[in-house]
């Protein structure tokens, strides 16, 4: 009699760990197909807000990965002025160095005036590389002049970084302004921490009328990149990841395919243990300054040590 009695309820037990793994698998499926279609809306929606953005950098190919130094990749990022004569100098030139297995991110800065050897042209300074032929004759002024290997690019007008500042931080990045500034850069900031928006942010970064001049704004260029790294650490940034990278798809221009854009993007911001590390070129005490009728004032580098301190910061050899 007891037999009889139990075995049904056994039956019954059963059956409700079945209903439950199904509810469960069925709540995983739902959840996955919601977080695709919100990540799909939502890159199509950043995309959208970029349409007629596209800047033309010319063709580009970059170097092979070094099979020694395979979770190492080097980003040229290049931020555009535009003249109003339809051509662009790059106002900023940086070599970000990401190193996948580390998690860490070491920046380079270079000073717009170093005077470049430029291949095919005069030795101008570096910013007109860009001017004269494109992104792949500053991708191949830097190789030429440092040994730096650069597999990848990314180029942004800077009426196109305030608006990605916004879409990605909308309540703000906040920066320690220092010292009161306003002369040449559209905003005025006064000292003290604050939530800076896109116009201000670019504006901070941007402002040189002090005596540091293009070094304290490489210094500031430096800060942004730092703070802008911690702002997307913040919990929720996840959330707009999608919108991001469709902004990013179509405010900047690179090599990348929008595949590899969303799936980086997100694998940078999840990165949360991630070090920033910066330094700029030319290092202390390792040039000079002249002038030539064709080029106006310039930084002339001692290219050996430089190169030198570049390896050591990079931790890779330099060709």
């Amino acid at each position: 009699m007891d037999e009889n009695y139990e075995e049904p309820i056994l039956k019954r037990k059963k059956k409700r760990k079945l209903r439950l793994g199904r509810v469960i698998l069925t709540c995983s499926m739902l959840v996955f197909i919601a977080a695709g279609l919100y990540s799909f809306v939502q890159y199509n929606a950043g995309k959208a807000i970029g349409k007629g953005n596209a800047i033309d950098p010319g063709s580009f190919k970059g170097d092979a990965i070094h099979p020694k130094y395979a979770t190492i990749e080097n980003y040229l990022l290049l931020g555009v002025d535009d003249d109003g004569s339809g051509k662009s100098r790059t106002d900023t030139m940086m070599v970000l160095s990401w190193n996948k297995s580390t998690g860490t991110m070491n920046v380079i800065s270079f000073m717009r005036d170093i005077y470049a050897e430029i291949p095919g042209y005069k030795s101008y300074k570096l910013n007109t590389a860009y001017y004269l032929a494109g992104v792949q004759t500053v991708k191949d002024t830097i190789t030429g002049m440092f040994g730096i290997p650069i597999h990848h690019y990314a180029i942004v007008d800077f009426e196109n970084f305030e608006s990605i500042v916004d879409i990605a931080f909308p309540k703000g990045v906040e920066i320690d302004v220092k010292k009161e500034m306003s002369e040449k850069i559209g905003v005025t900031l006064t000292p003290g921490k604050k939530k800076l928006n896109g116009k201000e942010l670019l504006g901070y970064a941007r402002f040189r009328a002090d005596r540091e001049g293009d070094f304290g704004r490489v210094t500031r260029q430096q800060e942004v990149i730092s703070a802008m790294k911690d702002e997307a650490l913040q919990p929720g940034m996840i959330m707009a990841a999608p919108k991001l990278a469709g902004a990013v798809s179509s405010f900047v221009q690179t090599d990348l395919s929008s595949k590899d854009e969303i799936s980086r993007a997100i694998s940078l911001v999840l990165k949360r243990g991630a070090k920033v590390e910066t330094m700029t070129v030319p290092v202390e005490g390792t040039y000079s300054f002249n002038s030539y009728s064709h080029a106006g004032s310039v930084i002339e580098v001692d290219i050996e040590k430089n190169k030198e301190e570049i390896s050591n910061f990079l931790e890779i050899p330099l060709e």
